[in-house]
C-alpha cells in the first residue's frame, strides 16, 4: 500500500460522478482546449519538412518523442519551418502523436527550441496545470482507452485536432498535481535505469556471441581444432505429422522472432490438425517464407507441440550438435548474412532445410559446445531476469496511474513519505 496515499471506496463522501467518472471533490474536469495557454493554442506541426538542412530548425517525429533532446533530430530548412511559426515548441509543452501512432505523449525539455511534424499535436499548459501531470494523465491506461474510442480512419488513424481541442482530462489542484508527478517520476527513474542496464547486457551477450561462437575467445582447458561441418552433417530434417489421434489443438505453435514458440491463434488454426507437423522438445522450426526475418526458434517446453504443415522442422543429432549452442548461433550476424544471402549473395524467397542444411557451422567438438553454451545461457538468463523486473516496474507503475490519477488514492501533500510497503 502506498503510505503516502489514502485509498478511497467510490462509496466514500468526497466524490462525485463526473463526465468522466467518478473524481473526488475538488478535482475540476477541463478540456485540453481549457487548459492551454491562448497565445499558443493547440496546433498541428511540419507537413512536408523536406530534406535535412544543416543549420535549420529540429523538428521533433513521434519516433523521438519521448526522447528530445537525447537524439539527432532533422533539421528544416528556416524557409520551410517559417510556414509553421504557429507549431514552435518551448521548454515545457507537451506534445501528443495524433496520427498513425495515437496517444505517444512528451514534455519538450527545458531549453529546447524546435518544432513538430504534422503527426504531433503542440499543448502548452497555463500555470494552473503541471506539464508533467498533464503528460502523465494522458498516459494513463484509462485516458488511453478514451482516446482510441475517439480515433478515427480506416487506413491510417487520426486524433482530429477538434476532437483534441474538446477532449477533458482530470485536473486536481497543482499541488497534488506535482506531488502526484513526483511520486510517478520514481517509477519512471527505476524503468530508465532498468532499460539502460538491460541495453548494457545484450550488448554483452552480443560481445560473448561474436568472441565464443567464433573462436576469438577459448573457454580455459578446451583448446581442440574447430572443423567447418556442414549443417546436414549433426542435424536431421523432422517430417512426423500429428495424425488422427495425436495432440490437441492447444499443443498447436506459431514461431515468431521475439516471443520464439509460442501458441497460435485459435481462429488461425485449420479444423484438420492431422497434417500438422510435431516439434520435439529442443528441436528447431521456422516458416521457410519468414526466417530471413529471424522467425525460427528451438522449443524450450518440456513437451512435444505442432506447428504449421508449411514449417520447416530439424533436430541436433545428439553426437554432434548441441541445441543450446545452435540456438545461439542462430542469433548471431554471421548466421543472419548466410540466410539473407543464402551463401552465394543471391537473395532468397523460401529457405526450405536442403538450403539452410548446406551452412558450414564454425563447429567446436561437443564438449566445448556444451561448455560454450552453458556460459550464453547464463548470460541470457541474467537478461532475461532484467527484462521480467522491467515488466513488472511497468505493471506497478500502471496501476499506480490508475489509482492517483483517478484520485482513488490520494496523496498526502503534508508527508514527505513516498514509499510503497
Amino acid at each position: 500500500m502506498l503510505r503516502a496515499a489514502e485509498e478511497c471506496s467510490p462509496e466514500r463522501e468526497g466524490y462525485e460522478e463526473t463526465k468522466i467518472g467518478l473524481l473526488p471533490t475538488g478535482w475540476d474536469v477541463l478540456s485540453l482546449e481549457e487548459i492551454t495557454e491562448p497565445s499558443a493554442p493547440i496546433r498541428y506541426g511540419v507537413v512536408q519538412i523536406g530534406p535535412d538542412t544543416p543549420g535549420g530548425v529540429p523538428i521533433v517525429p513521434i519516433k523521438h518523442i519521448r526522447r528530445i533532446g537525447e537524439v539527432v533530430l532533422h533539421h528544416a530548412s528556416p524557409k520551410i519551418e517559417g510556414q509553421y511559426k504557429g507549431s514552435r515548441v518551448q521548454g515545457g509543452d507537451v506534445l501528443l502523436s495524433v496520427k498513425g501512432t495515437i496517444g505517444e505523449v512528451g514534455v519538450v525539455p527545458d531549453g529546447f527550441e524546435g518544432n513538430i511534424a504534422r503527426e504531433i499535436a503542440r499543448i502548452r499548459p497555463k500555470p494552473c496545470c503541471d506539464a508533467q501531470f498533464l503528460s502523465l494523465q494522458i498516459q494513463a491506461p484509462q485516458t488511453q482507452r478514451r482516446i482510441d474510442n475517439l480515433a478515427v480512419g480506416s487506413t491510417r488513424l487520426e486524433f482530429s485536432i477538434h476532437a483534441v481541442r474538446d477532449f477533458m482530462v482530470a485536473l486536481p489542484p497543482l499541488p497534488e498535481q506535482r506531488k502526484i508527478a513526483e511520486i510517478l517520476r520514481t517509477w519512471d527513474d527505476a524503468l530508465e535505469k532498468l532499460t539502460a542496464l538491460r541495453t548494457a547486457k545484450e550488448r554483452r551477450l552480443g560481445a560473448l556471441r561474436a568472441a565464443l561462437l567464433f573462436g576469438r575467445l577459448r573457454l580455459k582447458g578446451l583448446r581442440h581444432n574447430w572443423a567447418p561441418t556442414r549443417l546436414e552433417a549433426v542435424t536431421q530434417e523432422l517430417t512426423k505429422r500429428n495424425g488422427a489421434k495425436g495432440l490437441g489443438r492447444e499443443r498447436v505453435m506459431g514461431v515468431t522472432k521475439a516471443e520464439g514458440v509460442v501458441p497460435m491463434r485459435e481462429q488461425t488454426i485449420a479444423a484438420d490438425i492431422s497434417r500438422y507437423k510435431r516439434l520435439p522438445p529442443r528441436a528447431f522450426a521456422y516458416n521457410p517464407m519468414r526466417i530471413n526475418v529471424g522467425s525460427i526458434a528451438m522449443n524450450e517446453r518440456d513437451e512435444a507441440v505442432l506447428v504449421s504443415p508449411d514449417y520447416v522442422v530439424f533436430a541436433c543429432n545428439a553426437d554432434g550438435l548441441d541445441p543450446d549452442y545452435l540456438d545461439h548461433l542462430r542469433k548471431t550476424s554471421w548466421w543472419a548474412h548466410y540466410i539473407n544471402s543464402g551463401g552465394s549473395g543471391s537473395v532468397r524467397q523460401r529457405t526450405y532445410y536442403a538450403d539452410l542444411a548446406a551452412l558450414k557451422l564454425p563447429l567446436p567438438d561437443l564438449d566445448e559446445q556444451k561448455a560454450i553454451a552453458a556460459v550464453l545461457n547464463t548470460a541470457k538468463a541474467d537478461l532475461t531476469a532484467t527484462e521480467r523486473e522491467i515488466e513488472a516496474v511497468t505493471l506497478q507503475k500502471r496501476g499506480l496511474m490508475q489509482k492517483l490519477l483517478t484520485g482513488e488514492w490520494r496523496v498526502n501533500l503534508a508527508s514527505d513519505q513516498k514509499e510503497f510497503s
